[in-house]
């Protein structure tokens, strides 16, 4: 393999092609009129236009980046995680224009991408499942049998998606005919399909999914486990590695449950096996995220290893180089999203110019990157700008590390969530490790953080006002 495409954008563009690089494979980025000017274009030797702005006319014309890999000689297209990433028929097409697609075979994908289909095909497995109903419905009148019969609190979610899209918690039966149509509506709109199963609420779940990496000649491992229970509207925002709460047994316990998952669907390469673990330490299968993950830093740092590299590698068709003996946890790595969202009012997008954009130095301190100073941050895609990650010796150092450079961390001309990551990292309840999925409901108002921000200028303003009363008591001798 010695030129690879990669098909996606910002970060994650520049974090694969930082691989290839070091393994002396050329790049080939692909680019809309939005990011001409990103630094994922320059990053990469080659770079091919896709089309304006919008994602549907530009990342997601699956054909076209085809076409242009096999123009330019490619051996291999990376996905990354959104777009294509998790699209079946995208990655079959790679295959048969005899370009190896660096993620799973395409059967794996289509049976996990379905909700019902994954529960469906771990089902030999003897894998614990929240309670539900193992078809798909959009019959208002079923689902009321349905909530009954498991009882309320209820989650309704699109079996063809994921990333909140086409969730919603109903708390009794008034409300389940108007949850069920926003529900419906959203996964229609979002992914094409409006159907929706439904399942027993999980009421203050931990969300832990567990690093998996799979090879072409049948070996399977578990790379531990990431904590991502701190979320906003079903999304994640901070994760970390390893989790407070997962005891040594449990670990392992969950560990090759993750192995079965990836076994029941033939699965290749880099995948994340999610699950919900109650307050009794009970865990239960979510779901299979078919691709590399947003937070899978926080794991690199833990084991010592390069994801990418290993999802290259099993492509080409190597050998895992370790076995599951072979692997140990060290030391403790958060990650914080830095979105361009204001977390004063409902975390919405923050859409504007990066006028100014510094990003934290140091050990112990790194930055997945897609920004810089004066750019543009485009309404047209995801708001995430960097992922800022700190791996320290243990969990206390890491959540030291992680302040420190949330202080450093300087932008100006949008809004970002750096100030909600101060927030949690402070938190007593995220510090004592005692928290859940309800963190943000729980925790978290736009008060809170406005509070803090005027109570910083204040203090700022008392130390400006005492340096300069000093400075004005110095004995000035005649020049």
């Amino acid at each position: 393999m010695k030129k690879i495409l990669v098909a996606n954008r910002g970060e994650i563009a520049i974090r694969v092609m930082r691989t290839a690089r070091k393994m002396g494979i050329k790049t080939v980025a692909v680019y809309s009129e939005a990011d001409r000017d990103s630094p994922h274009v320059r990053y990469a030797d080659e770079a091919i236009y896709l089309g304006p702005p919008p994602s549907s006319k530009s990342y997601l014309l699956g054909d076209k980046i085809i076409e242009e890999a096999k123009r330019l000689n490619v051996d291999g297209i990376h996905p990354g995680y959104g777009f294509l990433s998790e699209n079946a028929y995208f990655a079959e097409a790679v295959s048969k224009a005899g370009i190896t697609f660096i993620g799973p075979k395409p059967h794996a994908i289509k049976v996990m991408g379905d909700k019902l289909a994954a529960k469906e095909a771990v089902s030999d497995y003897d894998i614990p499942m929240v309670p539900g109903i193992e078809e798909a419905i959009e019959d208002v009148d079923k689902a009321k049998e349905i909530a009954d019969e498991i009882g309320y609190p209820i989650l309704i979610k699109a079996s063809a998606g994921g990333g909140g899209k086409g969730m919603r918690v109903v708390e009794n039966p008034e409300e389940l005919k108007s949850q069920m149509e926003r529900a419906i509506s959203e996964s229609k709109s979002a992914f094409g399909d409006g159907s929706v199963f439904i399942e027993k609420y999980v009421t203050s779940p931990r969300h832990i999914e567990i690093q998996v990496l799979a090879d072409t000649h049948g070996n399977i491992v578990s790379l531990f486990e990431r904590d991502c229970s701190v979320q906003r509207r079903h999304q994640k925002v901070i994760e970390e590695a390893p989790s407070a709460v997962l005891t040594p047994e449990l670990r392992q316990k969950m560990g090759e449950a993750a192995v079965n998952v990836a076994r029941a669907c033939d699965y290749v390469g880099a995948g994340t096996v999610e699950f919900l673990l109650d307050s009794d330490k009970n865990f239960y299968f979510l779901e299979m995220n078919t691709r590399l993950q947003v937070e899978h830093p926080v794991t690199e740092l833990i084991i010592q290893k390069d994801l990418v590299q290993l999802q290259i590698e099993i492509a080409r068709g190597a050998v895992l180089p370790f076995k599951q003996e072979d692997l140990s946890i060290h030391g403790h790595a958060m990650e914080l999203r830095v979105y361009a969202e204001d977390p004063h009012n409902d975390f919405l997008p923050s859409v504007g110019t990066l006028e100014v954009y510094q990003l934290p130095q140091g050990e112990g301190v790194r930055v997945d990157n897609g920004f810089e100073q004066g750019m543009d941050v485009p309404i047209y895609y995801d708001p995430m700008l960097a992922k800022l990650i700190t791996y320290g010796k243990n969990r206390e150092e890491a959540i030291a590390l992680m302040l420190d450079a949330i202080q450093d961390y300087n932008v100006e001309g949008v809004e970002t969530t750096l100030p909600f990551g101060k927030f949690v990292f402070n938190h007593d309840a995220f510090r004592s490790g005692e928290f859940d999925t309800n963190f943000v409901k729980k925790y978290f108002n736009p008060e809170t953080l406005q509070k803090e921000a005027e109570e910083e200028a204040a203090l700022a303003a008392l130390m400006g006002l005492k340096l300069y009363l000093q400075d004005q008591k110095k004995v000035r001798l005649p020049k």
